[in-house]
């Protein structure tokens, strides 16, 4: 079942191209990782495909709820909690599954984890996660976590609701060799579990099932001049104001449709 669909997915602003003409097409059970340089849009477009941000241009489609992982500066660990706490507070805040949701796409995991939170909420919520050889100690502080262990209770966090896209940012950041490998396996298994999960990264590890979207190429053609050529006077005119060169992004976005459950 598909989960999420962009087509021809760009957002502009008067500064320029954030990213543009983006198709992808993620289904339940699947892994897709955006790669780009530095300064691509990866973030924006994540956060775009779980409708966390506008789009301008292109049309997208989600069907079930999108949770947040890791994303630097926007969804990021309370540095003052520890592991286990974060998930205890998780937990209490989702409350009880609902019935009707128990028969939708919500995997047992989930169910399980959050039926268990007054017992051993951290056991029950790694293991729901399929993370139980995660490098996580539940008593770490937020502030204390290192650039993996950050991803890892994001992910974590994000299973517990039963979402059906998960979204990540920059799981390869400030994590070594054998690191990215445990990563890439850890988003692998999250994937058989049932979600749709698109994640941002420099790379794709090698030998690691996921499809790759590129994006932020410096060969990506510029869009066409439309009107006539500028006069001579137009080209010898005085400089742009600040205000013209740091214009707001505009507030309207392309119109997202959600597909019900």
């Amino acid at each position: 079942m598909t989960i999420v669909e962009a087509s021809g997915l760009g957002l502009r602003t008067r500064r320029g191209w954030v990213y543009r003409d983006v198709d992808l097409t993620a289904a339940a059970g699947e892994l897709h990782a955006v790669t780009g340089p530095p300064g691509s849009g990866r973030t924006s477009l994540l956060l775009a495909l779980a409708g966390r941000f506008p789009h301008s241009h292109g049309e997208l489609r989600r069907r079930g709820p999108a949770a947040l992982g890791q994303v630097a500066g926007v969804h990021e660990p309370d540095p003052t909690l520890t592991v286990a706490e974060h998930i205890t507070e998780r937990l209490l805040l989702l409350g009880p599954v609902p019935r009707r949701r128990r028969r939708q796409l919500v995997p047992v995991a989930a169910v399980r984890a959050r039926r268990a939170y007054r017992r051993d909420a951290y056991a029950a919520a790694i293991a729901g996660a399929g993370f139980t050889d995660a490098p996580l100690d539940p008593d770490r502080y937020g502030r204390d976590l290192t650039p993996v262990e950050r991803q890892v209770l994001g992910l974590v966090l994000a299973s517990l609701g039963g979402p059906s896209l998960i979204v990540a940012d920059d799981v390869d950041a400030g994590a070594d060799r054998p690191e990215r490998e445990w990563m890439w396996a850890a988003l692998e298994r999250l994937a058989d579990q049932g979600y749709a999960v698109v994640v941002s990264a420099r790379a794709v590890e090698p030998g690691v099932s996921a499809t790759a979207h590129r994006i932020g190429d410096p060969a990506l053609p510029a869009p066409a001049l439309t009107g006539p050529a500028p006069t001579a006077s137009a080209l010898t005119g005085p400089a742009p104001t600040a205000s013209a060169l740091t214009g707001s992004a505009p507030t309207a976005s392309a119109p997202t449709a959600e597909v019900p459950a």
